[in-house]
């Protein structure tokens, strides 16, 4: 089951919330804010976390990410020239005394990475960073991820089926030798390619987000997330609008944890009194959210309409990203029936097999590095779980 400390149920304050931030963040109803309960005196997180707890994301808002949404409270108002979103960070639906703040990521960032971000600006306290992208940093970038919000990473494989009725598989696309189309960040092409899964030659790192290549040329196959690329072709692109065949890159054994909540390792102990409160709080939330997604679906997808710069994100989409993220237990417990904790057998496995890989693409790791200074339980609690 869901733990539950002495917080109200958040969705009851969510709901509230949906109709509050239908204003503009001029016109945002102050009162929202202070009609919520504060947490216990011991839960409060003012004076020990900063003021405003601000979170790099890796992308836009959106449901893989429905853990932090589900910490911000009714109130909150969208800056569209940040891109971002500011409100109460609420536990359980109550005031931790100090607000959150949520910066999109990709194109309003420049495309650069999450961690080169938390680097250049010191007003971010915490980024969202995939674990692949954890292990790559550590050469000039060191981050220490404190509490995944995804147990495995959505990434994955599309091909047209009609085009390839024999694929079923990543491996099949490797026995061809049609185009892969990926992105040039991305780190698992070049480890399929280790494993024999790809060949080298097959890759195209072009890939640029727009479905217009794919629709285009059926015959490739392209890299997408399986809580989006298979929703919005099949029902938010009009020149497809059919379905599209996958494997989750996770299925061939890469298994990374993702969207890891990361501090820079050089202020880790000094936001370490903020995160032994804040990270047992995550952990509540993404159990929250994955139970009952539907009012933090509707907070997002009210963000992202009142941001033009945005992806259009739909209901339907997140509806489809939450049920996804359950079904394919890319958010879900441990073997010991914690969430959003690390186990340190497959982490130091993710170090052991992406070392290489990225050592061969240039990457300068240190050479004495190990997955418990790149990943840490310090802040978890093991009780806190889905159930």
């Amino acid at each position: 089951m869901v733990k539950k400390n002495h917080f109200v149920g958040a969705a009851v304050v969510l709901a509230v919330a949906i109709t509050a931030s239908a204003c503009s963040a001029d016109e945002a109803d102050p009162t929202a804010v202070a009609s919520i309960e504060p947490v216990a005196a011991e839960e409060s997180l003012s004076g020990v976390c900063p003021s405003a707890v601000t979170v790099q994301l890796q992308w836009q808002p959106q449901s893989d990410m429905g853990a932090l949404f589900e910490m911000l409270g009714p109130g909150y108002t969208v800056d569209s020239d940040e891109k971002s979103v500011t409100g109460p960070l609420v536990a359980e639906g109550k005031d931790t005394g100090v607000d959150i703040t949520l910066r999109a990521g990709g194109p309003a960032i420049g495309f650069q990475s999450v961690t080169s971000q938390m680097y250049v600006d010191d007003s971010i306290d915490l980024g969202i960073v995939h674990g692949d992208q954890v292990i790559a940093a550590a050469a000039d970038q060191p981050v220490v991820g404190v509490t995944p919000l995804l147990k495995y990473s959505p990434a994955i494989l599309m091909w047209d089926p009609e085009s390839h009725p024999d694929w079923t598989s990543i491996e099949d696309i490797g026995k061809s030798d049609a185009t892969v189309v990926v992105s040039k960040e991305q780190i698992f092409p070049q480890w399929l390619v280790d494993k024999g899964l790809l060949k080298s030659s097959q890759l195209d790192t072009g890939y640029d987000g727009a479905p217009a290549r794919f629709v285009g040329d059926p015959e490739i196959a392209q890299q997408g997330f399986a809580n989006s690329e298979p929703y919005t072709y099949e029902s938010d692109t009009p020149a497809w609008s059919k379905p599209v065949s996958y494997q989750l890159v996770k299925d061939t054994g890469f298994e990374i944890y993702a969207s890891n909540v990361s501090v820079r390792a050089d202020r880790l102990e000094a936001l370490s009194p903020c995160l032994d409160k804040l990270v047992p709080i995550v952990q509540q939330a993404t159990a929250d959210y994955i139970t009952s997604p539907d009012a933090t679906n509707s907070v997002i997808v009210d963000i992202v309409s009142q941001d033009t710069s945005f992806t259009p994100y739909t209901e339907g989409e997140a509806a489809f990203s939450s049920t996804l993220l359950k079904d394919q237990g890319l958010i879900a417990d441990e073997a010991d029936g914690s969430v959003g904790t690390y186990d340190p057998v497959r982490t130091q496995s993710n170090l052991t097999e992406l070392g290489p890989v990225l050592t061969a693409g240039g990457a300068q790791l240190p050479a004495d590095l190990t997955a418990e200074q790149l990943f840490t339980n310090r802040f978890t609690d093991s009780a806190i779980g889905i159930g």
